[in-house]
């Protein structure tokens, strides 16, 4: 049984998750939502301005008093600012599944933090709300996100043509997921 919780503070080893606060519209705009770099695979259009950095921000504050509600701010501890985002960005609690996305900056592509944060929300999810499939998918171009899934244990589920968009227009998407049971 699905019992939610809403955006819970989670630590790892190396980073804080919580919720966004609107003192996190600039470093929102300065470490990723600006750079068309790290948008280039993402579904929402690069930040012309930290304008719309805090209109973001703004309406994920709002929704924080619904208890369905997972959006997360990725903080290196010892950077204290976040570098990132991640979130159920859709869940179906009739058959208790949750569909994760995320992003980072590019300055902290390759660390591992990508993988720390997911490893965390996907057993926040699993253990603490009680979902029993959590999945994500990524645009095959950017293998690296699928990198990020499989270190999680997400198994490959398959890649469904032209099924998706992103800021590069139509594209494939490949599929992947873990089962409650299967950790």
């Amino acid at each position: 049984m699905i019992q939610h919780q809403g955006t819970r503070i989670l630590t790892t080893p190396r980073l804080i998750l919580r919720p966004f606060s609107m003192d996190d519209a600039q470093a929102m705009y300065d470490n990723w939502a600006s750079d068309p770099e790290v948008t280039r695979f993402l579904m929402w259009p690069t930040h012309p301005s930290t304008d719309v950095s805090r209109f973001v921000v703004s309406d994920w504050v709002k929704h924080y008093a619904e208890p369905d509600y997972y959006q997360w701010a990725i903080v290196p501890a010892e950077l204290g600012q976040p570098i990132g985002s991640i979130a159920a960005v859709e869940h179906d609690d009739r058959v208790g599944k949750a569909h994760i996305g995320y992003c980072i900056g590019r300055d902290w592509w390759h660390r591992g933090y990508m993988s720390e944060a997911l490893q965390a929300v996907m057993d926040f999810l699993f253990d603490e709300v009680g979902y029993e499939r959590i999945d994500s998918r990524h645009d095959p171009r950017n293998p690296h996100s699928g990198a990020v899934m499989r270190k999680c244990g997400m198994k490959f589920e398959g890649t469904l043509r032209r099924s998706d968009w992103n800021n590069q227009g139509v594209c494939d998407a490949s599929w992947y997921a873990l089962l409650k049971d299967e950790r």
